[in-house]
């Protein structure tokens, strides 16, 4: 089938029709049971342990998308990729600090504009599972919550602490009512809504808090809507997780006992369908660690042995996509994993979008239980290697101060947290320049010391002799749960800077209250640092608006170690296709492509070795600007690869570029 055809399905709403299958009435046997064909509506049935669609018996195949790892110009192709692969619906999150930046603020533009996200799912013929939170997880930056509740440090979130739920009625006094329009039962696809997210794995356990919420959803929503919530199928998640008025469903990979694993949601549930609302197809990466994978054949034979059982199913991911800009979360297992920028997920849709082997597994054991579209699957999209682009060093950050923090330090006796900073400046993300002075001559190499679990997450050390600065040396790199001392010298009035980068905030477990910055002061020979100049980085902000390729060149100075900026250009043959960047001989940093910020790099820590970059983004005709933010050391000569593929390859552990 060719396009026009394919899209002239697509418009007709073709829905998946449903198969009888081990013990399922097809809707032609209950006759009693059929609804008008105006009337819509999804429900429960404890009866017969099923969905009912329309008054029909209904198990959905479902895939996870998150629309804020996707370009809006991509979100078409996933769609109908998902469409093609058999689903029947997707499921949603939706990362509340993505779209309330600071109290009161709100953006549902551009890539934010989840209503529109919402009608092409229905506009493709895909019901819709939300996941408006207000807590996701999904190894998103502090789980979906905005930093600024942390304005207040002592607040309790996830609980009913009188300051959380406050911000969070207030937020989904704004969400909901653009929900609501869109409910199944209402003319739109969506047939269910989760209510918060796995808080049985939360330490609190607060079920006054659940019942909160319970009651806002409802008010907001209406008493007909489907609301349920997910767990893991440990015993102690599911009674703290689970409440009465919500429906249980829960959560497994390949490999659990199908039989076991329903059993556990039978346990809070005996009646009604059986429901996997996360069945992983992969897992993700954190940088040091080994590019995860599981095999297609394992993720294939658990979803057929739920299947077989009837159970819905949503596949987590379906389509992983990236972690732009500062967006990727972190987990804390003993210590502090930061989440790689790369989402792939060894998903059924690779991070580019691309049907993979996985995707033609999962397919054909659709097809065994109901039709699947009728029409080709739509083929990867197009790639290309644009090959090598020099860059040159524009400028040490150090040198660039006024242009990043163009309203000048604050000034503090003590270390402040971004969170502190963002009371005054806004600031959540990024970087943030701490400052201050050798309080004497160091002529003897000095211990500088951050205490335990001051470093949140990476603190890059520069000194400099004043009052000519452009001798700065970088000293090395402290890092959150790793190295905490570096030895100093210098003289007194000597300036001592050190970035301090966030590296995603915790978004699961206990300890997602994740300050970030100097939580503490730093001390030279155990002697605390103190009157210090904090500055607030505003690096996007400058790069969305043109800077640096618009402003004047600066005179390098200093070498090629410690924070500086890089530039260079690059044109596209005529298209401007995806395409995958490699950094050869760099360190660790942030890259950005005419002003779209495509993240973190870090090629020796691993697995991680390109960056995902859009077709979207480039531009057809002239220039691509590109500005590379190094942190630690750039190579010899500052090369970048530009290839038609990306390449998970090596996990090492690479050691900071210290000068001592």
């Amino acid at each position: 089938m060719g396009l026009p055809a394919l899209a002239l399905l697509l418009v007709a709403g073709v829905l998946h029709t449903q198969v009888s299958q081990h013990g399922w009435r097809p809707p032609s046997t209950v006759p009693h049971l059929q609804a008008s064909p105006l009337a819509r509506s999804f429900q429960l049935d404890y009866e017969e342990d099923c969905f009912r669609k329309d008054g029909a018996p209904f198990r959905y195949i479902s895939g996870s998308i998150h629309y804020a790892r996707v370009p809006r110009p991509a979100w078409r192709d996933r769609l109908l990729k998902m469409y093609m692969s058999g689903l029947s619906a997707v499921q949603v999150y939706i990362p509340w600090n993505y779209h309330e930046p600071l109290p009161g603020l709100y953006d549902f533009a551009g890539d934010r504009d989840v209503e529109a996200f919402l009608d092409l799912t229905a506009e493709l013929g895909l019901l819709v599972i939300l996941r408006p939170g207000p807590y996701i997880c999904a190894e998103w930056e502090m789980g979906g919550l905005p930093a600024w509740l942390l304005w207040k440090p002592d607040i309790i979130l996830r609980s009913s602490d009188p300051a959380y739920l406050a911000a969070v009625d207030s937020w989904l006094h704004v969400l909901l009512p653009k929900i609501k329009p869109r409910l199944y039962h209402h003319g739109g696809n969506i047939i269910s809504v989760q209510v918060e997210n796995e808080y049985g794995s939360y330490y609190a356990c607060d079920h006054g808090y659940l019942q909160h919420l319970l009651g806002s959803f409802r008010a907001l929503l209406g008493s007909e809507v489907v609301l349920f919530t997910t767990d893991s199928t440990r015993a102690e998640e599911l009674r703290c997780g689970t409440l009465q008025g919500l429906y249980a469903t829960i959560d497994f990979g390949p490999g659990s006992n199908v039989t076991e694993a329903f059993g556990a949601q039978r346990q809070v549930e005996p009646k009604g369908p059986l429901v996997n609302s996360e069945y992983y197809t992969g897992w993700l990466d954190y940088w040091g660690e080994a590019h995860a994978s599981t095999s297609s054949a394992q993720v294939a034979r658990g979803l057929e042995d739920m299947l077989q059982l009837g159970a819905s199913v949503n596949m987590y991911m379906f389509h992983g996509g990236t972690n732009f800009a500062y967006w990727s979360g972190a987990d804390f297992k003993d210590q502090y994993k930061p989440v790689t920028t790369s989402y792939d997920y060894d998903a059924p849709l690779s991070e580019a979008g691309d049907p993979t082997e996985k995707l033609f597994a999962i397919r054909t054991i659709i097809s065994k239980f109901q039709p699947l579209p009728v029409g080709p699957m739509p083929p990867a999209t197009p790639k290309y290697a644009y090959g090598w682009v020099a860059l040159r060093k524009y400028a040490n950050l150090l040198d660039v101060l006024d242009v990043l923090c163009p309203s000048g330090p604050i000034q503090s006796q003590f270390p402040l947290t971004f969170e502190a900073i963002k009371q005054v400046r806004g600031w959540a993300h990024g970087f943030v320049m701490y400052r201050t002075q050798l309080p004497r001559d160091v002529l003897d190499p000095a211990t500088l010391e951050a205490h335990p679990h001051s470093v949140c997450d990476r603190g890059y050390v520069m000194l400099a002799a004043v009052p000519t600065l452009w001798l700065q040396e970088y000293r090395g790199t402290l890092e959150r749960d790793g190295r905490r001392e570096l030895h100093v010298t210098g003289r007194a009035g000597d300036t001592l800077d050190v970035l301090l980068e966030n590296m995603g905030r915790i978004n699961f477990g206990a300890n997602i209250s994740d300050f970030k910055g100097l939580l503490g002061n730093l001390s030279l020979d155990s002697s605390p640092l103190s009157n210090w100049l904090i500055y607030p980085l505003a690096i996007d902000t400058a790069i969305w608006q043109g800077w640096p390729h618009a402003a004047l060149p600066i005179s390098s100075k200093g070498g090629r170690a410690g924070p500086a900026f890089y530039t260079g250009t690059f044109e596209t043959p005529g298209i401007a296709w995806d395409t995958f960047v490699k950094f050869p001989g760099w360190s660790k940093g942030q890259l950005w492509i005419n002003g779209f910020n495509l993240g973190r790099y870090w090629p020796c820590r691993g697995p991680q070795q390109t960056l995902f970059v859009p077709g979207s983004v480039l531009h057809v005709g002239r220039p691509n600007n590109i500005t590379v933010l190094e942190l630690e050391g750039a190579p010899a000569i500052p090369l970048l690869l530009f290839l038609d593929r990306p390449l998970f390859n090596r996990t090492l552990s690479c050691s900071t570029m210290a000068t001592e």
